[in-house]
């Protein structure tokens, strides 16, 4: 009885204590959950409590707190969605971990940031607003801080569907909206927004044609060539040399405003001597490197993991010092004017706005990144390290490109076009190309002879090539899986683009319409 009766509750106490420690770990989740939104938080105060500090005593000081506040926030989601284009190819591929990825990533957008960092902004984002319809200070600071935080629940929400979206169109769409609102259509610029909603179609499919050419180019002369390293030595260091000319001239016409200016043909001439000295260098090492490889793909993608980790690199260097001007633009004109300064064109960034600007990307990145990082570089399609090459080095080649014919096209748009590109170019080739058959069957044939003996790969191949005469209608099973892009996520990400503008626009003036409101 006694022993029974010990056994009873020995068993209630392990049915306790079974559910203790399932509460103890959905709180934990649910801890872990919060803890991202929770720092968050943290910060846009810290911000505020710092901005307060810095215009202690100074006209305006309500309205400067407010909108650094606003800023912090814009600044993390642009960390959280825009940044995962510069490393999500890297990562997909292998060549970085995750952890890896958000930390390269975050020294380097700060470091754009800070070092090259745009020092004065247009105070109206791409010209879309006349300045004179809004030059009454209350109206200009009311109108950009309903620009501002549109922008930056925008992207917040495109974040949390896993739509990588454009921060410089969501920009726009909020000034245009909190404009329309303030002034009238009339106060628009619609040759300006026509442009923009041109890049729409302009940056996704330039992108995309790009990779898939270089992807293309990889195919025929490397991977489907019957000594694939020789052929490696022989190519990739043209590749790499092209990708790292297209990198410097890129910095040096986007990423290094701040530090220096250079005309058209000092930026060539930069690019040219890039691409010479990297092709010369890159020789040296591939040749090195190929040395006691086996004949196979999986050896031709070591050859490709360092450029990438690279390229990585640098794209977020660019991005710190060319996007930062998104977060940190409207409200360095708010706290210009509203300090009591006159309106312009123009205005310089103060220190303390652009590092705001700067960490709060970085925390954004590393606080709420990792999912977009995920989506865009192992869940669009599958990347390797020679697919997600073609991806950086076509965002590069696209940006020089466009902005030489002063297209405005968005970097975000662009990278995730590669991506697309890519797997679309991967489906034809799969089905359609004549090489890679002709390979495919060179390698069978090659195969089945050895194990065997050369009469029965003799008959096996004349077999095929009966087979291959009439050939039979592929199931839809087949059909569905030889889709190597997930169109579920194609089609969530082209609908975030195609509603950006106009849904910024309308968030922000009914902002607007509220501030309005509260003034009065």
């Amino acid at each position: 009885m006694d022993d029974s009766g010990s056994m009873e509750r020995k068993a209630t106490l392990d049915k306790d204590l079974e559910k203790l420690v399932q509460v103890n770990e959905a709180a934990g989740f649910l801890a872990r959950g919060l803890a991202g939104p929770g720092f968050a938080l943290f910060f846009m105060a810290a911000v505020a409590l710092a901005a307060a500090l810095f215009t202690a005593g100074e006209p305006g000081g309500v309205a400067i707190i407010a909108a650094a506040a606003i800023g912090a926030y814009m600044a993390m989601n642009i960390g959280a969605n825009d940044v995962a284009n510069n490393v999500s190819p890297a990562v997909g591929a292998k060549a970085l971990t995750m952890a890896g990825a958000l930390v390269l990533a975050g020294i380097f957008e700060t470091a754009g940031a800070l070092i090259a960092g745009g020092d004065v902004v247009d105070t109206i984002s791409k010209g879309i607003i006349a300045p004179e319809a809004v030059a009454d200070p209350t109206l200009f600071v009311s109108a950009m801080m309903a620009a501002l935080l549109a922008s930056a629940l925008w992207i917040n929400l495109a974040t949390w569907l896993g739509a990588p979206v454009s921060t410089t169109h969501s920009v726009v769409g909020g000034v245009m909206g909190a404009g329309v609102a303030a002034a009238g259509f009339a106060a628009v610029d619609w040759h300006v927004v026509a442009g923009i909603a041109a890049s729409w179609v302009i940056s996704p499919v330039l992108g995309g044609v790009i990779a898939a050419a270089f992807l293309a180019f990889i195919k025929a002369h490397i991977i489907y060539q019957e000594n694939k390293i020789q052929a490696a030595v022989r190519w990739v260091p043209l590749l790499i040399a092209v990708m790292a000319g297209a990198f410097a001239a890129y910095l040096a016409s986007k990423g290094l405003r701040k530090v220096v200016h250079l005309d058209g043909m000092s930026i060539a001439l930069i690019g040219i001597s890039t691409f010479a000295a990297t092709w010369g260098l890159a020789y040296i090492h591939v040749r090195r490197r190929a040395k006691g490889m086996e004949n196979r793909n999986q050896s031709l993608r070591r050859l490709f993991n360092v450029p990438l980790i690279i390229s990585a690199a640098l794209l977020s260097f660019a991005h710190g010092a060319n996007d930062v001007a998104n977060a940190v633009g409207p409200l360095a004109a708010i706290v210009r004017v509203a300090s009591g300064g006159e309106m312009a064109d123009a205005v310089a960034i103060p220190s303390w706005v652009m590092i705001i600007g700067a960490v709060g990307i970085s925390i954004g990145l590393l606080l709420f990144g990792p999912r977009l990082v995920r989506m865009v570089g192992e869940q669009i399609t599958k990347l390797n390290p020679m697919r997600a090459f073609c991806v950086a080095l076509s965002a590069a080649l696209t940006v020089i490109v466009a902005s030489s014919f002063g297209l405005p096209v968005s970097s975000t748009h662009i990278a995730v076009g590669a991506v697309f590109g890519v797997g679309f170019f991967r489906e034809w080739y799969t089905a359609h190309s004549p090489r890679r058959r002709a390979y495919l069957e060179r390698k069978n044939g090659r195969r089945m002879a050895e194990q065997t003996g050369a009469v029965q790969a003799s008959r096996t191949k004349s077999q095929g090539d009966a087979a291959r005469s009439k050939p039979s209608k592929p199931s839809s099973a087949e059909i569905n899986r030889r889709k190597l892009v997930r169109r579920a996520h194609f089609t969530t990400i082209v609908a975030a683009w195609v509603v950006t503008v106009p849904a910024t626009a309308a968030i922000a003036a009914g902002l607007y319409a509220m501030l309005a409101m509260l003034g009065a």
